[in-house]
């Protein structure tokens, strides 16, 4: 006689025939813990900064008012101690606070790049992330991806994915940039920090810090060097013969330095006159297009003017 194929019920134990739906609901609830903070590691190259500023300052208010409302989520590690997966601004208010346990949901049975996966969703629903912060995550969690066994290239597509979706594809969908963004956030993680700020500060744009992070190291620290000597930054023109130059074998430090003082067209001093504060003054032949060029003719004949009279005068 055949077996009986074995019906689930959905319950983990016998004992869960007889809880009610309180009960069930509350076995479900994560088990929480009471962690030392002396025995809380960061997580390893964890690419989202802890800013002490005022929105940290409120945070540790709060925490002092009316204790952690949302508790921390860890990962134990082979040598007993414990890693922040989610919550190292949390972390930190405590330790601020003055607290020396920290309510914590504790992964036991987490692997390095489940917790790499869970660290970077969780720090993307924050309201600001800096560029590089983004880059740095990005990179982490198709990095762990990849050892996963899911494709993460951002280029080909050959032989269509292992696993139905390619990981990038997958990450353009949760987060909302599209695949070229990933791999150029990707790509700034290749610039030395000194330029990478520059990013952060809202100072050099995406585009032209893409093209320069083709440069090596050494080149752009040279580079580095040069814009805050001018006190500048690269448009994306610049950038992109920067980049051609260094991939000619051409880019030496004298070319860094003539394309950074190069004048840009953005930073030529200019003057705004609405035309119909001065139409009455130009003759009706002239076009509006030309406006400017007959200003121009009229105030050197003024010049020319003044300078004869002042001649006389002696």
């Amino acid at each position: 006689m055949a077996e009986r194929p074995k019906i689930s019920l959905g319950m983990s134990a016998l004992d869960d025939l007889f809880k009610n739906e309180q009960e069930l609901a509350e076995s479900k609830l994560p088990k929480l813990y009471d962690i030392p903070l002396d025995m809380i590691d960061d997580f390893p190259d964890h690419p989202f900064k802890v800013k002490m500023d005022e929105d940290m300052d409120q945070l540790v208010e709060s925490i002092k008012e009316r204790g952690l409302i949302t508790p921390i989520t860890l990962r134990e590690k082979e040598d007993g101690r414990y890693e922040i997966v989610s919550g190292h601004r949390r972390r930190k208010a405590c330790e601020i606070a003055g607290f020396s346990t920290i309510k914590a949901d504790v992964h036991k049975d987490m692997t390095r790049d489940e917790a790499v996966i869970l660290m970077v969703e969780s720090n993307f629903q924050r309201s600001v992330i800096l560029p590089s912060e983004k880059a740095f995550a990005y990179k982490m969690r198709l990095e762990a991806m990849k050892r996963q066994g899911k494709r993460t290239d951002l280029t080909s597509d050959p032989l269509g994915p292992k696993s139905g979706v390619r990981s990038n594809e997958e990450l353009a969908t949760s987060t909302g940039d599209s695949m070229t963004q990933i791999k150029r956030y990707i790509r700034l993680t290749n610039l030395i920090p000194d330029l990478l700020n520059l990013v952060d500060e809202g100072k050099m744009g995406m585009r032209p810090a893409v093209e320069l992070s083709y440069l090596s190291p050494a080149d752009q620290e040279i580079l580095s060097n040069e814009l805050y000597i001018n006190d500048s930054t690269p448009s994306h023109d610049q950038a992109i013969r920067l980049r051609k130059y260094a991939e000619t074998g051409e880019l030496t430090k004298a070319v860094i330095e003539l394309v950074v003082r190069e004048e840009k067209p953005n930073q030529r001093e200019r003057i705004h006159i609405r035309f119909d504060k001065v139409k009455d003054f130009i003759p009706k032949h002239v076009n509006p297009e030309n406006a400017g060029d007959y200003i121009v003719e009229a105030l050197q004949f003024y010049q020319k003017h003044q300078q004869k009279r002042n001649k006389n005068v002696r």
